[in-house]
């Protein structure tokens, strides 16, 4: 019985209940009137004015351009059931993968990209004010491959000073080469040469078994191994396209944007990607031919 007091009355003082340091969780504003001279262990509610609804939740989502169709979804229904008390905050950097049907319940604000400079200055102080000392060099490349975002410099300065990896520049390198997907890049570049669906046999458990290979493969491993959706894989494409490091005529490059386009379209109004995306392939491929750049 003594175990289920001391459970009932917390360590505190001896007026403390569990009913009384969890009454703000339990109870809404307005249920209870408390005298003001007996107020509860956990606090009191904010005082309401009148004509004037206090928000009970401020929920910020990051990122959320990177939230798929379905999330998305699923983001709309959960504002229209707790929309009264709660408001909700979603930081994007490409407004327009947001659906329509959130971004017409929203008010959009645009915060122009930190320059380098402001990037730089902002590190040196944090890396200054936590003990930090990254080598010469380090803070300038992460200002260069953060384009504009803050918030992806500070998280780089940080993981690298959390591995002790600041005090050597080449980190900085070798993360940004860890941490880009060259699939992308290789599925183009096999499409434009037409190996879009190639099969292999391959010695799993000592049997050997066919399996997929070419572009196909390439996408199936990005959607399946990598959790890359449909949205992010035309992303990932589209900047393959645009990089410097794809070698090929500009008419082909147009061509390949127009298939790109295409299937993009296509994808909002299907729920199976992979048709479209084979259908993109075959078409780069077409384009890669006549260009003499495949058999």
């Amino acid at each position: 019985m003594s175990s289920f007091e001391e459970f009932l009355r917390p360590g505190g003082t001896e007026k403390d209940t569990l009913a009384g340091r969890t009454s703000l969780d339990a109870f809404d504003r307005g249920i209870s009137l408390n005298p003001h001279e007996t107020i509860a262990p956990a606090g009191s509610e904010t005082e309401a004015h009148d004509g004037i609804v206090p928000v009970s939740r401020l929920i910020v989502i990051e990122d959320a351009d990177y939230l798929g169709h379905i999330r998305q979804a699923y983001l709309r229904r959960m504002m229209e059931k707790v929309g009264g008390a709660s408001r909700f905050v979603l930081v994007a950097r490409a407004p327009s993968r947001i659906i329509d049907a959130l971004r017409s319940r929203s008010q959009m604000i645009r915060i122009p990209s930190t320059d380098r400079e402001t990037i730089t200055k902002t590190l040196s102080d944090i890396a200054e004010k936590n003990g930090c000392i990254p080598a010469d060099g380090v803070i300038e490349d992460i200002s260069y491959i953060s384009e504009g975002n803050l918030k992806k410099a500070v998280f780089t300065l940080e993981m690298l000073d959390s591995r002790g990896l600041a005090s050597d520049r080449s980190s900085v390198h070798k993360m940004v080469q860890a941490s880009t997907l060259q699939a992308g890049r290789r599925l183009v570049e096999l499409a434009i040469r037409g190996k879009v669906v190639e099969w292999k046999w391959e010695n799993q458990r000592g049997r050997n078994k066919k399996v997929l290979s070419g572009a196909m493969a390439e996408v199936d491993s990005l959607m399946n191994n990598h959790g890359l959706d449909s949205t992010d894989l035309v992303s990932q494409i589209h900047s393959v396209i645009i990089g410097r490091r794809l070698s090929v005529p500009q008419s082909l490059r147009y061509e390949i944007l127009d298939a790109l386009s295409e299937c993009d379209v296509g994808l909002q109004r299907s729920t199976y990607p992979r048709i479209h995306f084979e259908r993109f392939l075959h078409r780069t491929a077409i384009a890669g031919k006549k260009h003499g750049l495949s058999m």
